[in-house]
């Protein structure tokens, strides 16, 4: 059974239709069951209403809400998804939210299975090992992820000016395992836990693979697929 991971360095549902396709695509349902996980900006409404604006009408679309008194049954309402959608925000909160309700163990198992797992930013960088992060405060510092995919990820690679260098820095250092970064508009597409293609839905977005050298670090581009 295939098991695909799509990592977008910034992108939200509806937020780009073309990668709405593809991810959409990759469930090989006409209908799919598709649940948003916003715990990362603490379930606010506003990006609940995005994600059903963009899904509710091609897709079983549905919520897991983890503040307040969470539903009973979560890990199987996960278990029961074609695709999982994780919105971004802070991932250091988002990770210690889903320890502490056992999410990370259902998502785990639930990727097993083969349901698609795609996010931004928090929610792209969740699945590796370690990534970047603003979750600390304003100064970028590395974070311990789920690791389901290997090495390390940072988003917003060119849109936050401090991404690249702080990035570029810690691999360079050995603070951050080598890793990919990825545009914004772009995404990394796994396949199991190797990289597949680079998908874009943006003209020039792409992503990047960034490894520790004698002398800092290497960043190597790799060109983008772009999404019709």
């Amino acid at each position: 059974m295939d098991r695909h991971i799509v990592a977008l360095g910034g992108s939200s549902p509806g937020g780009h239709p073309p990668i709405d396709d593809f991810v959409l695509g990759l469930t090989g349902r006409e209908r799919p069951r598709v649940c948003y996980l916003g715990t990362a900006t603490g379930d606010t409404a506003d990006r609940l209403v995005r994600f059903y604006a963009a899904y509710a009408r091609r897709t079983e679309a549905s919520h897991l809400e983890l503040f307040g008194v969470p539903r009973l049954g979560m890990r199987e309402h996960l278990l029961e998804q074609d695709l999982i959608w994780v919105g971004g925000g802070n991932t250091a909160s988002m990770l210690g939210v889903w320890r502490a309700h056992g999410v990370d163990e259902a998502l785990r198992e639930a990727w097993e299975r083969g349901v698609v797992l795609a996010g931004a930013s928090a929610g792209a960088v969740c699945w590796f090992e370690a990534a970047v992060t603003d979750s600390f405060g304003p100064e970028l510092a590395p974070i311990a992820c789920l690791g389901l995919l290997p090495g390390s990820a940072c988003p917003h690679y060119d849109s936050e000016e401090r991404r690249r260098p702080t990035f570029r820095r810690l691999v360079a250092a050995g603070e951050l395992p080598p890793g990919l970064a990825v545009d914004d508009g772009a995404g990394l597409h796994f396949v199991g836990t190797e990289l597949h293609e680079v998908v874009a839905a943006v003209p020039g977005a792409r992503g990047y693979r960034v490894e520790q050298t004698a002398g800092g670090a290497k960043e190597t581009p790799l060109p983008a697929r772009e999404l019709a």
